[in-house]
């Protein structure tokens, strides 16, 4: 009979349906968890494209769970059902959904580990940040307050820049491919920044869960042949296709100076991207006490390299 102490760890995912969200469901699928997903039970027709999402990770052998927010009961029950609650809310609801998330936490009683919303740049780090781009940090350190006065045991996933909206179009602002005739550089383009696989961030979230050595934590995912410039990446798609882009540069005052004439969307994007490019926020500091480095504590994992993720776009 299997002994309790090498049973799964049952993981209630919420908001599985996300970008982020549906590749951290999968991982815990297949990793052997059994695997709940919180859903709103009034999700709408415009919604069917997060509904089939639902219904395949339910075929693959997730478990529903349909609560409201305003449900506090529901989502006492909810959370009392799991082990380990990963939140991958995003959007400007997000810290307020958190909090009673981490209400009906506390008052459960029994999660081991809550894994909040963060999966990007450590906001413990951003309260330089300019508006309005620093809306997203300071709902983060809300959250994070909320569940360390809880004494809710946790796990921080500071994941850095995923692929898909830098590596992917050689963090060209407003475009999702890679362009094959000029790109724009931030600055020199020499200033290093951290990438990661999408998939990679679900596979090293899942595999923190169980282990003693990230509790109370930040995790870094920090994998080192991914840590380049921006110049470093367009090279890399040079090789690729044989063939050298046409280079200009923006300075830092003209790119901040892009961001009264844009929407609020665009506007926390170009701050984000000022961050990344130009002051180098990802990778301009040694990781300090209370946080652990994901590609050091898991070298078994095969993460995806820049030059791997874009040969798909060939």
């Amino acid at each position: 009979m299997e002994k309790e102490s090498n049973k799964k760890s049952r993981v209630l995912i919420v908001g599985a349906t996300g970008f982020i969200g549906r590749k951290i469901a999968r991982a815990s699928l297949a990793a052997g968890h059994p695997t709940l997903l919180l859903h709103r039970p009034d999700m709408k027709p415009q919604e069917m494209e997060k509904v089939q999402t639902l219904l395949q990770l339910k075929a693959a052998g997730a478990r529903l769970i349909p609560v409201s927010f305003d449900d506090h009961p529901g989502l006492v029950k909810a959370v009392s059902e799991a082990d380990v609650v990963i939140s991958a809310l995003n959007g400007p609801t997000m810290a307020s959904l958190q909090l009673k998330l981490v209400d009906a936490i506390k008052e459960a009683g029994n999660v081991k580990r809550f894994l909040p919303s963060e999966f990007g740049t450590d906001p413990s780090r951003m309260a330089h940040a300019i508006e309005p781009g620093n809306v997203t940090f300071i709902d983060k350190m809300e959250v994070r307050k909320a569940i360390e006065q809880a004494s809710i045991p946790f796990t921080y996933i500071s994941a850095n820049f995923y692929m898909a909206y830098s590596v992917g179009c050689l963090a060209q602002l407003g475009k999702v491919f890679p362009p094959r005739e000029s790109v724009v550089l931030y600055g020199d383009g020499n200033v290093k920044s951290i990438y990661l696989d999408e998939d990679d961030v679900a596979t090293y979230t899942i595999k923190t869960i169980d282990d003693p050595r990230t509790l109370n934590k930040t995790l870094y995912l920090r994998p080192p042949e991914n840590i380049l410039s921006q110049r470093e990446i367009v090279e890399e798609w040079e090789k690729l296709i044989g063939k050298e882009l046409h280079k200009t540069s923006i300075s830092a005052d003209d790119f901040l100076a892009l961001i009264p004439e844009k929407e609020l969307f665009d506007q926390i994007g170009i701050a984000h991207f000022y961050y990344f490019f130009y002051e180098g926020c990802l990778a301009n500091f040694e990781i300090g006490e209370g946080s652990v480095e994901a590609s050091m504590l898991y070298p078994e994992i095969n993460y995806t390299r820049v030059r791997d993720y874009l040969k798909r776009y060939l």
